[in-house]
């Protein structure tokens, strides 16, 4: 393959990416030391059915039982631990029902036994059993809020963590005297163990004033249970958990390092902008365009042709008005193609396969796409304002649909600048050092 076809190269460097967080492969070698006694696994997230494949396939002499909850659809058969359904992004009964099964398993454990959490993102949802005094409905209502309100991940599950029964490291306190060794596979812009699914088993920061902070920075109005009782936890203190560190298998930078050797296999050069890039969807869009710029015109930070890569999980502020459809990704590649130099192409997409409440799980924009969409009388910037990216990008048959990926290191962008016609770009030496400085 050449880079005659960005939109193939794209693609690859997504699967690179996906492939390099598939627990599956990397799980193994993270397991801990078998225990003497009984090994019970818990935890949920959208990566957890495959985490618990690689748990059974890895430990097959081990006397495995307990249970994971995935998203609905999302299921993978395993033979000795339990694979649940429940609802994300928004907690259903049957969330409620697969946090309280997770208590029930480490319940009346001993010493000698395993607790085995296996967590990862999406587990805030499919995990949901409401602190003492609320009712599931709060959270629900709540959720939704946030979700709309523009609040990032690491704000909603701050705030999640002080409403529950079992996040914050409540599992981990119900299994005591229990060993809990706890895997991760992180979606959250700086691997947070306590932002990850909310840390069932990770003791997380933040506490009920700072909840209460980021609801009225929000604007979000919580019902009337949830205010009562965040206002009288904010005094409230507990011992902190005494735990083994939680093991990262599989992180959004190690996918972005994955997708770049993809790359400079190809003969491409990358750079890897970060891997955290927060904000709004099509504020973020706008910038890699405006870097896309810098490079076509200036070579810089490196010369064209390259791939930039970076990955975090922007937010889409829907506000009072009507939404369409889509998700953070496609919002932030139309926001990028609305501002996009000549000769550049570009695929957003989240690695768990779904981008928001759609069945893609991003897009590809190339140079010709707004040209392409004018064309079916499509009005691009009205479309970005009526948040109904999916819509523009179905049209132009450039959906990434993946189905579900059975991991979740957060969002992958990769932007391909192509060189302009009749550039003499940097070469040798000087190029060289444009890349290192």
């Amino acid at each position: 393959m050449t880079i005659d076809d960005p939109a193939v190269l794209l693609r690859t460097l997504f699967d690179a990416a996906v492939a390099a967080a598939d627990p599956r492969t990397v799980l193994a070698a993270h397991l801990p030391e078998p225990p003497r006694g009984r090994c019970v696994v818990v935890g949920g997230g959208k990566a957890a059915a495959a985490m618990a494949q690689a748990v059974e396939a890895a430990w097959p002499a081990v006397a495995l039982s307990g249970a994971v909850a995935v998203p609905e659809g999302q299921t993978l058969f395993c033979r000795r631990i339990e694979v649940i359904e429940a609802a994300h992004p928004r907690p259903d009964e049957r969330s409620e029902r697969a946090g309280r099964r997770m208590l029930e398993l480490v319940s009346g454990l001993g010493a000698d036994d395993l607790v085995l959490a296996l967590v990862s993102g999406g587990g805030s949802s499919l995990l949901s059993v409401p602190a003492p005094g609320l009712v599931l409905a709060d959270k629900q209502a709540l959720t939704r809020d946030l979700l709309r309100s523009g609040a990032t991940i690491a704000e909603m599950n701050l705030v999640r963590r002080q409403l529950s029964a079992i996040k914050g490291g409540r599992l981990a306190r119900a299994a005591a005297p229990a060993r809990v060794e706890t895997l991760l596979v992180s979606d959250i812009p700086g691997d947070d163990p306590g932002d990850i699914a909310s840390g069932p088993t990770v003791d997380g920061r933040g506490n009920a004033a700072e909840a209460l902070a980021i609801l009225r920075r929000h604007r979000v109005e919580p019902p009337a249970a949830v205010r009562a009782l965040l206002e009288n936890a904010a005094a409230a203190t507990s011992s902190p958990l005494s735990l083994p560190a939680p093991r990262l298998i599989a992180t959004p930078m190690m996918s972005l390092r994955a997708a770049a050797d993809a790359a400079r296999a190809r003969g491409v050069v990358p750079m890897v902008l970060g891997d955290a890039l927060e904000g709004e969807s099509r504020q973020l869009g706008l910038m890699l365009a405006g870097i896309a710029r810098s490079v076509r015109e200036h070579g810089a930070p490196l010369p064209a042709p390259c791939v930039l890569l970076s990955g975090g999980e922007t937010t889409v502020t829907i506000g009072a008005g009507p939404a369409g459809r889509g998700g953070r990704n496609t919002e932030a590649l139309l926001g990028f193609a609305l501002a996009a130099p000549p000769g550049c192409w570009a695929l957003m997409a989240d690695t768990d396969g779904i981008d928001g409440d759609s069945d893609a799980a991003g897009a590809i924009a190339s140079p010709d796409g707004l040209a392409r969409a004018a064309a079916l009388g499509l009005d691009a910037r009205a479309i970005l304002d009526g948040h109904d990216s999916y819509r523009l990008f179905d049209a132009l048959d450039t959906l990434l649909r993946t189905g579900p990926t059975h991991t979740n290191v957060n969002d992958f962008r990769a932007v391909f600048v192509g060189e302009a016609p009749g550039a003499s770009p940097i070469r040798g030496p000087q190029a060289r050092r444009r890349l290192v400085s």
